[in-house]
């Protein structure tokens, strides 16, 4: 029997959600064995979970149920997503060819004082990851010189890298060219300023709150060493300024990630970072280099078709259902739901493509706004990145650490912001107050 009718979903069973147990036993089976979180590509959990979800359904022929699974490939927000994706990257690598973030990193440096030192890694975290998009980027360009910090200031390494980490999850968080902004605003299918507005208020009070910390875990020491302001650092940031200002103003992100591209193209050729050839071999590696990320994307889209399909979404639906009383309960079951899913993937990005679509429905149905329901999916899945030991950006600037042998675990004591955060996203559920879904149908 062929089906016939994609949009159609069968009666709530739990057996369609085995291959979700699938890809958490092979995923989190293999790398505990390994010892390594890392060791198992993603890519591969994926298609081993994608297999186990085609052999259910034996009414339906293989034939059908590729076709299901292909059709939720191609859904129209998981391409868009994946367009973004491509153009995010290649944007973002033509930048880095041209000088934008050491420049970023020089001006900021700049203008610290040394017994704002720490703080000051802090502030100058957030600020690159929310220009860049990218954490573990941030964590990379910044680890170098918060050793040196260390060194220079006489204190932990582990509370110089809980500054460094902490502040390039602020980015990840909120930064318009960021995976995770870009699946959480898809699957809510909600426009990036809307969603950048919600998380504002909740990041930014755990931002002063982190700031405020640092302040008082600061003390005296030695200038860092940075080279001297030019006309060329201060052309650098300017497309990074440009995608910040312009996506505030709602231009939309594919004609904004383009013009970025552009932009930084012509800064590179101009100032000799490279020429015309090197800027469109950058801007092509920038876009291959998100091949993982493309591809999970798809998986999980056909993934999450077959399992809608075979009934699993309403069973889980109804499951959650009986613990969500309200608007309340219900956002404390999206963020629930996807920071489970983040602590068994050891990816925020992968999380938010999951657990969104099951995210939307709920918040559907309990009048919580997309852009709410887009903001608690990013924050929440940002908290738990940064948190856990097995996380990439933990152990990128442990990695880094290297000589310095800063263990995971000093990191963690001192990763201010994200308990901050996780604070305020609480306090935040627990008192807001804002529009009821107007999707609904309610004021």
């Amino acid at each position: 029997m062929d089906i016939e009718d994609f949009s159609a979903n069968r009666g709530p069973r739990l057996r369609a959600l085995i291959p979700f147990g699938v890809f958490l036993v092979f995923y989190m089976g293999l790398s505990i064995a390994s010892g390594d979180f890392y060791r198992v590509p993603m890519t591969v959990a994926f298609l081993v979970a994608s297999a186990s979800a085609l052999v259910l359904n034996h009414k339906a022929s293989l034939r059908s149920k590729i076709d299901l699974f292909a059709h939720g490939m191609g859904d129209i927000n998981i391409m868009t997503m994946c367009l973004i994706f491509v153009l995010a990257g290649a944007f973002a690598e033509t930048a880095r060819r041209m000088g934008a973030v050491d420049s970023t990193i020089q001006i900021a440096l700049s203008f610290i004082p040394p017994d704002l030192m720490l703080c000051g890694l802090f502030v100058v975290a957030c600020f690159i990851s929310l220009a860049i998009g990218t954490s573990v980027g941030t964590i990379v360009a910044l680890t170098p010189i918060a050793l040196g910090v260390t060194q220079t200031l006489g204190i932990s390494g582990g509370l110089c890298l809980g500054a460094v980490v902490g502040g390039s999850m602020f980015g990840d968080n909120l930064s318009m060219i960021s995976d995770t902004t870009i699946a959480a605003t898809r699957t809510q299918g909600i426009e990036m300023r809307e969603k950048f507005t919600a998380n504002l208020h909740i990041a930014a009070p755990a931002a002063v709150v982190t700031v405020i910390l640092y302040l008082i875990l600061s003390h005296a020491g030695a200038a860092v060493a940075v080279k001297p302001l030019n006309l060329k650092m201060v052309l650098d940031v300017i497309p990074y300024l440009c995608v910040l200002v312009l996506a505030l103003t709602g231009l939309n992100v594919m004609a904004l990630l383009m013009l970025g591209t552009l932009l930084a193209g012509v800064i590179g050729i101009v100032n000799g970072s490279f020429s015309f050839w090197e800027f469109l071999a950058a801007a092509g590696v920038g876009a291959r280099s998100m091949a993982d990320t493309l591809i999970v994307a798809l998986l999980a889209g056909g993934l999450l078709k077959v399992i809608r399909y075979n009934g699993g979404i309403e069973y889980l639906m109804r499951k959650i259902e009986r613990l969500v009383r309200g608007r309340r309960s219900c956002e404390f079951g999206i963020a629930l739901l996807v920071g489970v899913v983040n602590i068994f993937t050891a990816n925020n990005t992968v999380a938010i493509v999951i657990a969104g679509p099951i995210a939307k429905d709920l918040a559907k149905r309990y009048d919580v706004t997309p852009a709410r329901s887009a903001s608690i999916l990013d924050t929440t899945s940002c908290i738990v990145q940064g948190m856990i030991p097995y996380g990439a950006q933990i152990l990128s600037a442990v990695g880094l650490a290297g000589a310095a042998a800063v263990s995971a675990s000093e990191v963690m004591k001192f990763l201010c912001y994200p308990y901050a955060l996780a604070l305020c996203l609480l306090a935040s559920i627990l008192f807001f107050r804002g529009n009821r879904n107007r999707s609904c149908g309610t004021s």
